[in-house]
């Protein structure tokens, strides 16, 4: 098999383009919000979580929340699942992985976990992820907090409905018996875009209320009748039923919630929230 590279493309725009800048910028956002982190889920087995995707400078004081657990809590998974929505358009099917052996950040590279690729049968295609950021930007915290040695199974979403997502998650799951690996689930999500700061509150409160009660079909309806412009709510519905498939009791808690306006203040914000789903 060759060896195939995804060069990282959002350096120098969602995140800084060199290590030492990289590392510098995350250490910052977790100085400002390392009291607030609930590390008393630290204790729990870690399932996953939902972690939003903007630049660093935005949507990082949401997605440190969730990495830091994941360090304090010293779990170790072979497999790390990122799975994220399609905001180019391009793929086929219901979702893609990609046929790339290893994904490149200014930290390294990363390597795609073959074995469970092959497990899940998911069929590839490298133009869903060639220009897809919002599973890229969540690999520089994971290279930074997550126990090494990992891997990756990187997963773009193409469709997002109920269906697709209770699909995906019982490949996954199922991958994971099949491999015997230990697995976290990263649904990568922001979510109301350019909002009001209090309309973008009052239409994710119900998304976030669906979230919490782990009810995929509630979760999809509320999109759906609040018009909620969460890019990523097919990936948090296959979190929630992978949960349901492989986890013992699963909770999920929200972790921290914002918005752009916080950081550069305007009329209409897109809203960043990160939970955590563990066995309760």
């Amino acid at each position: 098999m060759n060896t195939t590279i995804r060069n990282s493309i959002f350096t120098g725009s969602f995140y800084p383009g060199t290590a030492s800048d990289l590392r510098q910028l995350v250490q910052d956002v977790y100085q400002i919000e390392k009291d607030s982190i609930k590390l008393r889920l630290a204790k729990h087995k870690l399932i996953g979580g939902i972690v939003p995707h903007a630049g660093y400078a935005y949507s990082g004081y949401e997605a440190i929340h969730f990495y830091d657990i994941l360090k304090q809590s010293g779990q170790h998974f072979d497999t790390i699942v990122i799975i994220n929505p399609n905001h180019t358009g391009y793929g086929t099917g219901w979702y893609n992985t990609s046929t790339y052996s290893f994904w490149e950040t200014p930290l390294g590279q990363v390597e795609a976990d073959q074995q469970f690729l092959e497990a899940l049968d998911i069929v590839p295609n490298n133009k869903a992820h060639s220009l897809e950021h919002s599973g890229e930007v969540q690999l520089p915290f994971l290279q930074l907090y997550a126990l090494a040695p990992f891997a990756v199974v990187m997963i773009t979403m193409n469709r997002q409905t109920v269906s697709s997502a209770v699909s995906l998650a019982a490949k996954i799951h199922q991958a994971a018996v099949q491999t015997k690996n230990s697995v976290l689930v990263i649904a990568s999500s922001d979510f109301s875009h350019y909002e009001s700061p209090q309309t973008a509150l009052n239409k994710d409160q119900f998304a976030i209320d669906q979230i919490l009660a782990k009810n995929v079909q509630k979760l999809y309806d509320a999109v759906q009748e609040h018009q909620i412009s969460a890019c990523g709510y097919g990936p948090m519905m296959a979190l929630i039923e992978y949960a349901r498939l492989s986890g013992n009791k699963p909770a999920m808690e929200l972790l921290r919630k914002g918005n752009s306006g916080e950081v550069f203040p305007a009329n209409k914000v897109v809203d960043y929230i990160s939970f955590l789903c563990y066995e309760s």
